[in-house]
């Protein structure tokens, strides 16, 4: 008579391991699609249009990294990356990306390619073509995503 006892039980377990991950409070695996990374890379451009440091900066993880194109100085918090967009919103930049290679696991995605950030001087309206390469490691965290790591760097070659 003990063995029926516990047939209710698993019974019951194998209710709570067939529910969605997310219902039992655990983390879920999001895994973004290319046009899903298509429209953050546009948000982050519409941020770099509102000139507003703030809205740039939110975009990044608490923790994120920052290695610029025209910065020595690796910015590794929220107070350091904005720092870098207070002076660099300033130049109206405008990125295209050129070339991409997209890399996926869960809740993670690297972006990675070549791109091209047009810069207007505030003072003459003159613009320039900075060709660049770039990576944008992308996490998942509390239902958004968010850029955990930029690095951006200038072509070392003419094109």
């Amino acid at each position: 008579m003990r063995k029926y006892l516990y047939l209710p039980v698993l019974a019951g377990m194998a209710m709570v391991a067939a529910q969605p991950a997310m219902a039992r409070g655990k983390a879920v695996c999001m895994k973004p699609t290319t046009a899903q990374l298509d429209a953050q890379f546009n948000k982050f451009n519409n941020a770099w249009a509102t000139k507003n440091p703030d809205t740039v900066t939110a975009l990044f993880a608490d923790d994120a990294v920052l290695l610029a194109t025209v910065a020595n100085k690796p910015r590794t918090d929220h107070a350091g990356i904005r720092d870098y967009f207070v002076s660099f919103l300033k130049n109206s930049p405008v990125g295209t990306i050129n070339s991409s290679t997209i890399k996926t696991g869960c809740n993670w995605a690297l972006r990675a390619g070549t791109w091209t950030v047009v810069l207007t001087n505030p003072e003459t309206g003159a613009k320039t073509d900075v060709k660049a390469r770039y990576s944008f490691l992308y996490e998942y965290e509390k239902g958004q995503w968010k850029i955990e790591h930029l690095h951006s760097s200038a072509m070392p070659e003419k094109i």
